[in-house]
């Protein structure tokens, strides 16, 4: 998976941003880190990259541009804007992601979305805390200084135009949520849905909160173990952890909304609802807790939701449960055990030794093949058996069958991606020319055919772009032009579709490839080559 954050910062030093990119700074206090000498402590790797700078330096370009254009000038101004790009710690590993060619796609991906404004694009391939995920800094001047095309995440005049400046608005980062899914599915690394929200919904306030108080119970928790008495708790909660565990256990007892506040009342938290959003307040608190900021599972749709369904199974749990008979007992439990049986993820392809050896491999090698050949024989076997196979002609059967199920949903997976690029390519098209209207309603201003060939002149690269647009509808017969918020509905859903489409597509080839490798292990265990199968089969018909 990949997330993207972002920060606005109103620091008039554009020098402090490039140091934290460059030197080592503490996650807590976000402070730099110094050596014995008082010294700044580089990064152990990160690549580094300026764009539109001209060739000066970021905080020079940055600081220049301010005075050219006279923003940025008072204290309350948005200095700057700081969005990061995370990938999964497993894309290294699994997809094969480097640092350099995640610094190739934050360049792009800031080319693209921040036209115009002056850049810093930094990748640091160790993640935060540890975690070893490689994550991309992109750091923009608010300051544009070039104009810019109208692309699909603005929603005004001004936010093309030389010396105006960026907005974040949440459009705009639901239109980067959705780019950042879309780099996702084209470089076929993790991802999440970015567009729905989350569960439990952790700021990164709370993160460093969390991770903070973490340490500070690890030191308490080390010191009583040195004077011989037990921890008390070994995990830190954080007060809205605790609230959420609260919640969470008063709606797998409660079956109505009353039930529900009274348990919660019994614990100290109130339960609100206001203009159709519930809050929460606490005994330690004032202000009570929206459920937005808890996350998605403590709304009022979700917790209704949650109400319904146990009074639901209450009511079904009042009827009399029939007895099934001993040996059905036995089956089912079986056939539960058989699916609740985790995959074996180690299965691997068996070495052909004779052919290993034909090249030249030495002693050692075949040795290490012997023992590697037994191991997957082993684990061909159990999930030879867990698949419930009686012959090898049901294996091809069950290859085949995958591969056409994978075939299937790639298929569908295309035919999405189609569909979507053709209503991103309509949106194109209709901000073009929508965007070209204020020249084409001055055309109609003019009085004569004299007047309406130097104005058409002058404005020539825009009636152009015009008659581009208006030549893309005829083609694709579009009558009537759709609005922005429409067709970017539609590509939401799209995207929607198409991530659910992937993950349906990776998983099919996950379990056709699973059956190709026992195929091949079986095969060779049975000394069965292609002709040989083709020769039985035959002989079978």
């Amino acid at each position: 998976m990949a997330i993207l954050k972002h920060f606005s910062s109103k620091n008039a030093d554009y020098g402090a941003a490039e140091k934290y990119l460059l030197f080592q700074h503490d996650e807590f206090t976000m402070k730099p880190v110094l050596d014995e000498t008082g010294r700044l402590i580089p990064r152990e790797d990160y690549r580094i990259s300026s764009l539109n700078c001209g060739g000066d330096d970021f905080a020079v370009a940055c600081m220049r541009a301010n005075l050219r254009y006279g923003k940025n000038q008072k204290r309350e101004d948005v200095k700057s804007h700081h969005y990061i790009i995370s990938f999964d710690p497993r894309a290294g590993t699994d997809n094969g992601l480097t640092a350099d060619r995640a610094q190739a796609l934050g360049e792009e991906f800031c080319r693209e979305h921040f036209p115009g404004h002056q850049a810093l694009v930094c990748t640091h391939p160790d993640g935060h805390n540890g975690s070893g995920n490689i994550h991309v800094h992109i750091v923009i001047n608010s300051l544009r200084i070039a104009e810019v095309p109208f692309l699909p995440y603005m929603e005004r005049p001004a936010d093309t135009r030389e010396g105006c400046k960026h907005r974040c608005t949440d459009t705009a980062l639901r239109h980067f949520k959705a780019e950042v899914m879309e780099m996702c599915h084209r470089e076929g690394l993790y991802q999440i849905d970015l567009l729905n929200g989350s569960k439990n919904r952790i700021t990164d306030r709370e993160y460093r909160a969390q991770k903070k108080g973490q340490l500070a119970l690890d030191r308490e928790n080390a010191a009583l173990a040195a004077g011989g008495q037990p921890p008390k708790t070994t995990k830190f909660e954080t007060d809205k952890e605790m609230l959420r565990r609260t919640i969470r256990q008063a709606l797998s007892h409660a079956s109505s909304f009353d039930e529900f506040s009274s348990l919660l009342l019994r614990e100290g938290v109130t339960a609100k609802e206001s203009r159709g959003r519930l809050s929460y307040l606490t005994p330690d608190r004032t202000k009570p807790i929206t459920a937005r900021k808890l996350g998605d599972d403590f709304d009022k749709a979700a917790v209704l939701a949650l109400l319904t369904q146990n009074a639901r199974r209450a009511a079904e749990q009042t009827t009399a449960i029939p007895e099934y008979p001993h040996t059905q007992k036995g089956r089912l439990r079986e056939e539960k055990a058989a699916k609740t049986t985790p995959a074996d993820n180690t299965l691997q392809r068996m070495v052909d030794r004779e052919a290993k050896r034909a090249e030249g491999k030495g002693v050692g090698y075949d040795r290490w093949a012997a023992k590697h050949n037994l191991k997957q024989m082993a684990a061909t076997v159990t999930a030879y058996q867990q698949y419930g196979f009686s012959s090898p002609e049901e294996l091809d059967e069950a290859c085949s069958a995958a591969y056409a199920a994978m075939q299937e949903s790639l298929t569908e997976l295309k035919q999405v991606e189609k569909t979507l690029n053709g209503k991103k390519e309509l949106q194109r098209q209709v901000l073009a020319y929508s965007k070209t209207r204020p020249v084409r309603d001055g055309l109609k201003q003019q009085k004569n055919a004299k007047a309406k060939a130097a104005y058409r002149q002058k404005h020539e690269s825009d009636f152009i772009i015009a008659d581009a647009a208006a030549r893309y509808f005829r083609e694709n017969g579009i009558s009537e032009l759709p609005s922005y918020k429409a067709l970017q509905a539609e590509i939401e859903v799209l995207i929607k579709e198409k991530n659910s489409g992937y993950n349906d597509y990776r998983a099919k080839r996950e379990e056709y490839r699973r059956l190709q490798t026992i195929k091949g292990n079986i095969d060779q265990i049975l000394h069965r080559s292609e002709p040989q199968r083709r020769k039985e089969q035959n002989h079978e018909r």
